[in-house]
């Protein structure tokens, strides 16, 4: 059988637990939260796949949202589970969103491809799909990172005044990239908000 037509997968990088919830590692879960938010999404937790899943219509094309209940370092065998189930080309068919360390916060930039550039998640997504596949990258650095380890950096939670432009401002300009996905018209882009 071919490649599943019609049918996307948006998927995001976080930490199940709600101990997690509003930590900068779970900026990928916000955002799919958001777009659950805007098009009514109906989450469920789906065993087999290990994840939590709800299927929405985002301009009359089915997408699958998709919150992996493993943690963020071990995502890819979700992802490869889905990718081999619906029988879709992750190069296509297949967008990761997640926070990364390496950008400004209020950063955000598509590639269609790349290294893991030493995230975890990114890298044991690569493993599992290969390294070409469409990913919005959302910046989370900041001054306090000088302050501590990468660890604590990224499981701290966002001070206010970051929380704030995170909803206001980089969740809005996300979505607006997701459904450009959606409509096949993501480009590669940085965007500064």
């Amino acid at each position: 059988m071919g490649y599943n037509e019609g049918m996307k997968i948006v998927f995001a990088q976080g930490n199940p637990d709600t101990k997690y919830v509003h930590t900068r590692h779970n900026t990928g879960f916000l955002v799919l939260d958001a777009v659950g938010e805007k098009y009514d999404a109906a989450w469920r937790d789906i065993d087999k796949y290990k994840g939590r899943i709800s299927d929405v219509m985002i301009n009359d094309e089915k997408v699958l949202l998709v919150k992996p209940l493993s943690y963020y370092n071990d995502t890819g065998l979700v992802a490869r589970t889905l990718a081999d189930y619906y029988k879709l080309d992750p190069a296509k068919d297949f967008l990761v969103v997640h926070d990364d360390l390496s950008l400004p916060f209020g950063t955000i930039r598509i590639r269609e491809n790349g290294s893991d550039a030493g995230n975890n998640g990114i890298k044991s997504l690569n493993a599992h799909l290969g390294p070409d596949y469409p990913r919005i990258r959302i910046g989370i650095w900041t001054e306090d990172r000088d302050k501590m380890d990468d660890v604590n950096f990224v499981l701290g939670t966002f001070p206010k005044a970051e929380f704030e432009k995170l909803e206001k401002e980089i969740i809005p300009k996300a979505i607006e990239l997701v459904e450009a996905f959606v409509d096949e018209k993501l480009e590669l882009s940085s965007h500064k908000v």
